[in-house]
């Protein structure tokens, strides 16, 4: 295993087990944070979708359609390479991401760096979005009529980045992208497709879960490798 993904592995909370004969990861040799892939981030080219991003973006940031609009400080439309290959959707905005218009960042945001960073990404490469482009109170589950309120800016954006793959972490996300009330734990490990360009979808669990859960952290690792995998085979 390289050793920059090993040390990624580790700093996930994942066991690394080697042979005996094998030297340990030397932490003080680690790469700085998102360092050496962020450097190989490719450079973004001028596409006629670029055109139609600022109005979207604005369309979200002005958006009245349903009450949590009332509760937020601002709107958190995504982050991210507007023309990656990966983009990643979870739930709704928590309170520091209400606070500062990004989404995962805190100690969720970090591990999904980390879970990014050990098969090679850096989160400058992907696109990451939410269900909800606005925070529900108590950071409780989406209702479904905000869900359907924020569902055009989601279909917009998917449709403007035109990802090779999707992976939708925790059931929240997964459920509403296929449709389905199907258990997390059920939907794991299994190749899905998302809407008519059948776009392939990878499942795995939120960061923020991880964090609550840290055994499910080599589950979705698995996941990670299977979403390789499939996007390797996209190509």
């Amino acid at each position: 295993m390289d050793p920059r993904q090993r040390y990624y592995l580790q700093q996930m909370g994942i066991d690394v087990w080697l042979p005996r004969d094998m030297d340990e990861l030397d932490a003080a040799a680690a790469p700085p944070e998102a360092l050496a892939v962020a450097a190989e981030a490719r450079i973004a080219h001028d596409a006629p979708a670029a055109d139609l991003w600022p109005g979207l973006r604005q369309e979200v940031a002005t958006c009245t359609a349903c009450a949590l609009h009332e509760g937020r400080t601002q709107t958190v439309f995504g982050v991210g390479d507007v023309q990656a290959d990966w983009l990643l959707i979870g739930e709704a905005p928590g309170a520091e991401e209400d606070r500062r218009g990004e989404p995962f960042v805190g100690r969720a945001g970090k591990l999904l760096d980390a879970m990014l960073l050990a098969i090679g990404l850096a989160r400058e490469q992907v696109f990451i979005a939410n269900i909800l482009k606005c925070r529900p109170p108590s950071n409780r589950d989406p209702k479904p009529e905000e869900v359907a309120a924020c569902a055009s800016f989601l279909k917009r954006q998917i449709a403007l980045i035109e990802p090779k793959i999707i992976v939708a972490l925790g059931r929240v996300a997964a459920q509403n992208l296929l449709g389905v009330d199907t258990p997390i734990g059920r939907m794991r490990g299994r190749q899905y497709e998302y809407g008519e360009r059948g776009i392939p979808l990878v499942v795995s669990y939120h960061p923020a879960y991880l964090l609550r859960a840290p055994r499910e952290k080599r589950k979705s690792w698995q996941d990670l490798q299977l979403a390789m995998r499939v996007y390797k085979a996209s190509l």
